[in-house]
């Protein structure tokens, strides 16, 4: 081989290996990549999880929304959800949350998603990029119910006459689903302000259908509406704010004027003013409060009140209307012409334990040696059971010395029974007392009630009480002895017995009766010579007792006479 030929060879074989380094260089690198792509797919990707998830609910309207800190392009996001009915807390299937999938931003609506409103859900999030996805989110759970937001109520508004009428239709008005069912639950609250500078805002509740007076005439006046549940502690979203301006009211003569309730003790009177000068009668008419809290039209429902139609005067009592002391009342007066003109007075509240007012009680006062009595009556009398019941009364006494000296101490005794007692009496003193009834839980109290006095007695007539009792207790005791004895005397409880009662036949005379001496022969005693042995002994034992009892004097001429005859047989039996 020439020298050209060696070189032409020598130079493909550096071309060669060349080509050959190159191609290893270039497998090299392929197989990294290779290597390489299953790693990112087993989760090494350079997308980041969405941070702060949160779930913005208004009604049944839901919104999440999330914050992303990667400055990747091209990135989307999609949503899951789970949810758990009945508390029942075992793991369920994640499912896509319609609404949020591949969205570009960071927030979605997922309102179709949710219908359980009651139960407990969970929902997370990641981000996506062609084939790259990130790691899920944290977890975020859930109850719709206690998360929602009220929505702003609708608002309608009518100038009319110098006052505003308003109409709201509560939140959720024309939805299917909602999520506030009660909606008769739902308080308003209204802001109100005039369009100036210099506003001052106004606040106060409103019925769903009501009229805003007090407003100055030709004057704009903007407001917004708010609806509550009070007794969940949820305060929604004010409404749009919405202006009108106010017309000048027309001055009607016929309108009754200055319409106003006086209660007393449960015994309700409306008064108002008449300002027409020719012939005018009124109607007294009333509506229950439950039916304003409605959102139907009730200009229909009101009543005319018993015994206050078509009447002249400018009072009513309207009491036979008050059925219960918990409901809320509400009263207008229609005053017509004789040309059948007609005008409605503005309305009045009555709450009726709150408009009524508590009268003074009845008082009582009685004294005994050491103690005063104080008997009360509560106000309305006893036979008023809903003073007595609903307001719990107490009652406050006030009792004092009346006497010259002025700087005499008014003490203050408070009780809740209707019968009190004060002691520490000083003897002979003037006593005068009075009471009030009060309320606690109603703020509520009486006049006092009319001073009842009394005088304590002295110690003088307790001595004469002791004095009467001294004399009296051992006369009591003679003259009982004494009708004892009389009893003995003229009336015995039992008779002797028979044995005892009488000799001969005859009764036994009381031995404290005094008796006729009776007169008594004299007998002597012929001493006959005893030719038969006989026991003198015996026989002197027994003239010696015949004697006795002939000196007593008690026998009778029978009993002397039957006595000489026993002697005699005596004797001759002897002989």
């Amino acid at each position: 081989m020439d020298g050209g030929a060696a070189a032409v060879a020598v130079g493909l074989g550096r071309g060669a290996v060349a080509v050959l380094a190159a191609a290893a260089a270039a497998a090299a690198v392929l197989s990294s990549l290779l290597v390489a792509l299953p790693v990112r797919c087993a989760g090494q990707t350079n997308l980041k999880s969405p941070q702060d998830i949160q779930v913005n609910v208004v009604n049944t309207n839901f919104t999440l929304r999330w914050n992303y800190t990667g400055n990747d392009t091209n990135v989307t996001f999609s949503a899951e959800y789970r949810w758990f009915e009945d508390f029942v807390t075992n793991e369920t299937e994640w499912k896509e949350l319609a609404g949020c999938q591949n969205v570009p931003h960071t927030e979605c609506d997922f309102s179709s998603a949710i219908t359980k409103y009651y139960d407990t859900h969970h929902v997370r999030i990641r981000a996506e990029r062609r084939e790259e996805v990130s790691p899920w989110s944290s977890t975020f759970e859930m109850n719709p119910y206690l998360i929602a937001q009220i929505g702003p109520p609708g608002v309608e508004l009518q100038s009319t006459n110098g006052v505003i009428k308003i109409k709201i239709s509560p939140p959720e008005a024309n939805q299917v689903r909602k999520m506030w069912i009660a909606h008769l639950r739902f308080k308003y609250n209204l802001v109100i302000w005039e369009n100036s500078s210099n506003a001052e805002f106004r606040s106060q509740s409103i019925f769903p259908t009501d009229t805003i007076d007090d407003l100055a005439p030709d004057t704009t006046y903007c407001l917004k509406v708010q609806a509550t549940l009070p007794l969940d502690l949820q305060e929604g979203l004010f409404s749009p704010i919405h202006c009108v301006k106010t017309t000048r009211k027309v001055n009607d003569l016929l309108c009754a004027t200055d319409v106003s309730v006086l209660a007393l003790n449960m015994k309700f009177h409306l008064h108002w003013n008449n300002r027409y000068k020719q012939h005018v009668s009124y109607n007294v008419q009333y509506l229950i409060g439950y039916l304003k809290k409605l959102h139907d039209d009730y200009s229909t429902q009101w009543l005319n009140v018993p015994g206050c139609e078509n009447i002249t005067d400018t009072q009513c009592n309207f009491s036979s209307i008050i059925s219960t002391t918990s409901g809320i009342y509400y009263l207008r007066v229609q005053a017509m012409s004789e040309y059948n003109k007609s005008c409605v007075s503005n309305e009045v509240k009555v709450d009726p334990l709150i408009t009524n007012e508590i009268g003074p009680p009845g008082v009582k006062v009685d004294i005994s040696d050491v103690l005063l009595h104080i008997q009360i009556s509560p106000p309305g009398g006893s036979e008023n059971e809903v003073m007595r019941d609903h307001y719990d009364l107490s009652y406050r006494i006030l009792y004092w010395k009346n006497s010259s000296n002025n700087e005499e101490e008014i003490k203050m005794k408070e009780i809740k029974q209707t019968i009190g007692t004060i002691s520490d009496l000083t003897p002979l003193t003037l006593y005068c007392v009075k009471v009030q009834a009060f309320s606690e839980f109603y703020n509520k109290s009486s006049h006092y009630s009319k001073e009842e006095c009394i005088k304590t007695p002295g110690a003088t007539f307790v001595i004469a009480l002791i004095a009467v009792f001294l004399v009296a207790t051992p006369l009591g005791f003679a003259l009982y002895q004494a009708y004892n004895k009389i009893k003995y005397v003229f009336f015995p409880s039992c008779q002797p017995p028979l044995n005892i009662e009488g000799f001969g036949g005859q009764l036994l005379s009381s031995p404290f009766l005094s008796t006729t001496e009776e007169p008594i022969e004299n007998c002597s005693i012929i001493e006959t010579i005893i030719t038969e042995e006989v026991n003198q002994t015996d026989f002197k034992d027994y003239v010696h007792s015949k004697q006795s009892s002939r000196d007593s004097g008690n026998y009778s001429n029978d009993d002397t006479s039957g006595s000489k005859v026993s002697e005699e047989m005596l004797e001759k039996e002897i002989v």
